[in-house]
Formats: structure tokens, C-alpha cells, sequence
């Protein structure tokens, strides 16, 4: 049971339903420890296949809660300042790595956003692999409002997902990104009339990637991330080399038998994660 979401995992489909919308489903200080747990959780259990991130309420999330605001660590903010230094950095690692967890988890990630989608929301959009909208969702890097620099993804990630002009726009003005310019931007998939018809859509579409290997998903979820951050040399190496310890005929022979008899191929889940020699 987790505080801040739901989750129900259903034929290889997890679906992570934020359910704070009396909050704004704002991200408190249980979401930090609950949301990578339950990444670790669904990646490791290798049960599903896609995982899909929607919200409650009107809003899909405000970003950070006040509470974490208005009762700061005073290790933030006093005593000797090289060791402030260091414990705020190695904070701000480890918050990073809340979102960090979406890329490098092994099934792709899908966020339906209705409403608004505000600070670090962002920031976890952003690391997902395909975002989805309804028409009155507004995506904003409050950060810039607020008279700090945001420190967990966005700058880093939007340049990549849109024009990166726009991108620094958007971090300069803070101002309010709306559906039909971030679908134009390229930065969303889909705009969809209301939050039901964006769930059905989207949860068709975690379906079709349900239905494929999962080895085959997660080779082509790795290869797109490392060519993102590599030149298209040396993604080329590694996907040669990848190809070379990954590539199997057993799962190709599936897929060709599901489609001539056109129905589901019924593949082997990957290995759930474990401790090392763990039995």
C-alpha cells in the first residue's frame, strides 16, 4: 500500500495512479521514498510489460508539496558550508534519481497528464518515454517563479523533446506551456478531449506494446535512450554488440507464428531482478 498512488498491474499492463487530488497530487515528502520503490518494485517483479502514469482530480500534479517547503532540513540551510555544500548536492542526487529511475527501468513509460502538470511534475514527464494530454492540460517550469534553477531533469531533458529555443523559453518565462502548443512542439503524443478518453487511448496503446517481446521492448527502449546521449557512431558499436548477446530466433519465431495466425505470441517474461546469487 503506498500513500501517494495506486497501482494495479493487469495482462502486463502497471497502471500508477497518483490518488493526493485534495493536494494537487503534489509530491510530499512519502512520494521521494514511495515513487522509486515502487518503480524498483514493478521493474524487478518483471510481471509487466508497460507501465502507465496517470492522475485524479483536475489537476495531474502541482510539483513539490509546501509542507517540504515550509519545514526545510536545516542541514540545507546551516551550519559550516562546505559540509552544507555537499549534503545539498548529494540530496539533489538523490531526488534526480527518483526520475532517473523512469529511464532506466526495463518497459517503457507512458503519462497521461489532464490539467496542470507544474514544477517537478515536469520534470518526471519529461523522463517518461511517451507523454499523452487532455485539451486543458498546461505543463509550467515553476522553478524559475519561484527564484530557484530546477535541479531534477527538465533543463536537462525538454531541449531534447521540442525545439530547444522553445525549451529555454519556457525555463526563462515560466509561463503556462498549454495542450495545443505542446502537441504542436512535438513535446506530446496526443491531445485527447477529457481525462477518460486519454485513459482508454493510452491504455490501448500500452496493449500494443504489451503484446511484443518484452526482450525486444526493452533492447529498443535501451538503444533510444543511449543514442540520445551518444554520438550515432558509437550507438551503432553498441548496437552491434547488443545484437550479438541479445539477439535470439526463439522470440523472432514467435512473433512471425502470432502474426500468420494473427492473435497474441506468448513470450517468455524477462528474468525478474534480484540480489546478486539470490536463489
Amino acid at each position: 500500500m503506498y500513500q501517494c498512488f495506486d497501482i494495479e498491474v493487469s495482462d502486463h499492463i502497471a497502471h500508477l495512479q497518483f490518488k493526493r487530488p485534495e493536494k494537487l497530487n503534489s509530491m510530499n515528502k512519502a512520494f521521494w521514498t514511495e515513487f522509486p520503490q515502487a518503480l524498483h518494485s514493478i521493474d524487478q517483479s518483471a510481471e509487466a510489460r508497460v507501465l502507465v502514469i496517470s492522475s485524479t482530480g483536475k489537476h495531474f500534479c502541482a510539483g513539490m508539496d509546501l509542507q517540504v517547503f515550509q519545514s526545510p532540513d536545516p542541514k540545507m540551510f546551516g551550519g559550516e558550508q562546505g559540509r552544507r555544500g555537499e549534503y545539498v548536492r548529494r540530496l539533489v542526487l538523490q531526488l534526480q534519481e527518483c526520475f532517473n529511475t523512469l529511464e532506466n527501468i526495463r518497459i517503457p513509460v507512458l503519462s497521461a497528464v489532464q490539467g496542470g502538470c507544474i514544477g517537478g511534475a515536469v520534470d518526471l514527464v519529461c523522463a517518461t518515454d511517451s507523454r499523452y494530454c487532455t485539451k486543458d492540460a498546461f505543463f509550467t517550469v515553476k522553478e524559475t517563479a519561484l527564484g530557484m534553477t530546477a535541479d531534477l531533469g527538465t533543463l536537462q531533458r525538454l531541449p531534447a523533446l521540442m525545439p530547444p529555443g522553445l525549451a529555454r523559453e519556457l525555463a526563462f518565462t515560466a509561463r503556462k506551456f498549454k495542450a495545443d502548443e505542446a502537441f504542436n512542439a512535438g513535446f506530446v503524443n496526443q491531445v485527447f478531449d477529457n481525462t477518460d478518453q486519454m485513459l482508454e487511448a493510452v491504455m490501448g496503446i500500452a496493449k500494443q506494446i504489451a503484446a511484443h517481446s518484452p526482450l525486444a521492448v526493452a533492447g529498443t527502449k535501451h538503444m533510444i535512450n543511449y543514442a540520445r546521449d551518444h554520438s550515432v557512431a558509437d550507438s551503432l558499436q553498441y548496437m552491434a554488440t547488443w545484437q550479438s548477446g541479445m539477439f535470439h530466433a526463439n522470440d523472432l519465431m514467435l512473433s512471425m507464428a502470432a502474426q500468420a495466425q494473427k492473435q497474441a505470441g506468448e513470450f517468455e517474461p524477462l528474468h525478474p531482478v534480484q540480489a546478486p546469487f539470490e536463489k
